[in-house]
């Protein structure tokens, strides 16, 4: 069973993440500590396209990879550019709630007429994009998804600090995902 976990204090910051990127993450979006200037990210963060999100960092603190449902299966590449490029050592995997990639079979005909309509698809064309396409990028559950990630990319790069965060829609605070 997964749970969300608040961290509004910088006493709820678990004690691994404290004066790390991670800390500073929640340090900066969810208790309103003011910019520090940055030459080079500190932090990647995997996280929704969701236009529903917006984090409250400075300016060069994180690389920001956004993709549907934080679904970094196909990133690894970029992930592995700021790791070894950017020097990156610490990864927030930041899922969110009412998130568009679940149930995407109850978007399906929303998606084909969105895409006949407003992109000049045919019928034919946009069925079979979202049949080819849907089941790639389907998540069943938010946070389970998020620990999904998260275990997947541990295994890849196992250096590197991964942690599970979750996003609030309702009231944009960052939470950390729990098992």
């Amino acid at each position: 069973m997964t749970r969300l976990r608040p961290v509004r204090t910088v006493d709820e910051i678990p004690v691994e993440y404290r004066n790390t990127p991670i800390g500073l993450l929640f340090e900066y979006h969810n208790m309103g500590r003011s910019d520090a200037a940055y030459d080079e990210a500190k932090l990647l963060v995997g996280m929704c396209m969701d236009n529903r999100k917006r984090l409250n960092i400075p300016e060069n603190f994180a690389y920001v990879i956004r993709t549907g449902g934080a679904n970094l299966q196909y990133s690894d590449f970029k992930i592995s550019f700021a790791v070894g490029v950017g020097n990156v050592q610490h990864l927030a995997v930041m899922g969110h709630n009412h998130c568009g990639m679940v149930n995407l079979v109850g978007k399906k005909e929303q998606f084909i007429s969105g895409l006949v309509s407003n992109a000049g698809w045919s019928r034919n064309k946009a069925e079979e994009h979202f049949a080819s396409l849907a089941p790639l990028f389907e998540i069943q559950n938010e946070t389970e998804f998020v620990l999904s990630q998260v275990e997947r990319l541990k295994n890849k790069y196992p250096k590197i600090c991964i942690v599970p965060l979750f996003y609030d829609v309702d009231d944009n605070q960052i939470y950390l995902v729990e098992e």
